[in-house]
């Protein structure tokens, strides 16, 4: 027989991995500090955990947590009473709304996580600071997780984290979606925090899976938000990039959760209706004016996307539109995924002068993607021992168990 107490415990863990972040983004609207709300919310999941074994999971687990979570601040706040003056915790406590309290006027979503991600990518902030703050307080990734994607130092990320959030506290950063005025002048920020959660969710900088698909869909969710808020060229251009690249969910990965290369990839496994939704919304970007760096990835991932079969894929026209992209935001990455389309257009040793340069530049020395690429074309020019040391260069470097599965395959297929 089923243990209700274990079924709750359950529950309760199920709930935090999809709802913690939600619950802290609602709990900073109500406690106005980034501290103060994370402690709630491990107080209120504490509190889950004992109580929902004894008295079952509520109806709206989530309402629960945050009406939990507001109550032990306030008592954390009363317990502490005795440290400062009763003025001063009378303002405390009185700058803490009800949860049930509406939400700004008519200007602002209702939407927690989005007025968080606005109160995070603050002008005040350096914009490295934005996304680091947005990735960790919005998406619950870890520092190091968000060092892989910043190819950075986890402690220096660390510290950018606590400056930020003593910048907001300091400053009086209020929560809350920017009038239309300042709406556009804020908005490339939120798009690349937006990108960068997504980008973390398709391709999980470490783990033991490929993806996280909590993460990428909360990412279409908040650029679905941004469309309707602002439908310009690159809130179009990234919704459509995000979805035609989630299209290939299935297929990236067997069902033991190995990866799958794109060209080896079963198409009819691919999501036609994301694929109709984001050419779509590529049509519309491209449609406004100035075309810019979203757009152009969502055009190539576009054209992947309309080719029948890996062989029949535009090379021309991706390098062509890698070309475009290199102008409007360069970038080693950008030059690096330029030169195995070039590998794919004009064969293996022109992408291999263009992947040895990047390299010797030192730009991409940490990179296993580059490292990896370099390996493939090594291979594919039968230059066996230079593609086993550049494996073993890939593999020092990677931290995702499939990618690392993958290259270990690879490298092992090499004859001796």
């Amino acid at each position: 027989m089923p243990d209700p107490s274990a079924a709750a415990r359950v529950a309760a863990e199920d709930v935090y991995r999809r709802e913690s972040r939600r619950v802290f983004a609602t709990l900073v609207r109500l406690l106005g500090d980034f501290d103060v709300a994370e402690e709630a919310l491990h107080d209120a999941f504490r509190a889950a955990l004992e109580q929902w074994p004894v008295q079952g999971v509520p109806e709206h687990p989530r309402a629960w947590l945050v009406s939990t979570g507001r109550f032990k601040a306030i008592d954390g706040l009363r317990r502490r009473a005795r440290f400062v003056s009763t003025e001063t915790l009378g303002d405390a406590l009185e700058a803490i709304p009800d949860e049930r309290a509406a939400p700004g006027d008519g200007e602002e979503l209702a939407d927690d996580r989005l007025r968080l991600i606005f109160t995070c990518c603050h002008p005040a902030l350096a914009t490295d600071a934005q996304v680091a703050l947005t990735l960790r307080e919005i998406c619950g990734l870890t520092t190091e997780e968000i060092a892989q994607a910043f190819l950075a130092r986890p402690a220096a990320l660390a510290q950018r984290i606590v400056r930020a959030k003593a910048k907001i506290r300091d400053a009086r950063i209020p929560y809350e979606v920017p009038g239309r005025e300042q709406l556009a002048a804020r908005l490339d920020a939120v798009l690349r925090v937006v990108y960068l959660v997504f980008n973390e969710g398709y391709s999980a900088s470490s783990g033991e899976a490929v993806t996280r698909v909590d993460l990428s869909t909360e990412a279409i969710r908040l650029g679905r938000l941004l469309v309707d808020l602002v439908p310009e060229g690159e809130t179009f251009g990234l919704l459509a990039l995000m979805l035609l690249h989630e299209s290939r969910r299935a297929a990236r990965t067997t069902p033991g959760g190995d990866l799958v290369r794109l060209d080896e990839q079963d198409r009819a496994q691919w999501d036609r209706g994301q694929i109709a939704e984001g050419l779509e919304c590529v049509g519309r970007a491209f449609a406004r004016e100035p075309v810019g760096a979203y757009t152009l990835q969502a055009a190539i991932a576009a054209t992947h996307a309309t080719a029948p079969h890996a062989a029949a894929t535009d090379w021309p026209r991706i390098v062509a539109l890698y070309d475009l992209l290199l102008r409007v935001e360069p970038s080693p990455v950008v030059e690096l995924n330029r030169a195995v389309a070039v590998a794919m257009r004009d064969g293996p040793q022109a992408g291999l002068a263009l992947v040895d340069a990047l390299l010797a530049r030192g730009d991409l020395a940490g990179y296993h993607l580059a490292h990896a690429a370099r390996a493939d074309l090594c291979r594919r020019l039968g230059r066996h021992a230079q593609a086993r040391e550049a494996y073993v260069q890939a593999l020092s470097h990677a931290r995702q168990a499939p990618e690392r599965r993958f290259l270990e395959r690879q490298l092992g297929s090499l004859p001796a």
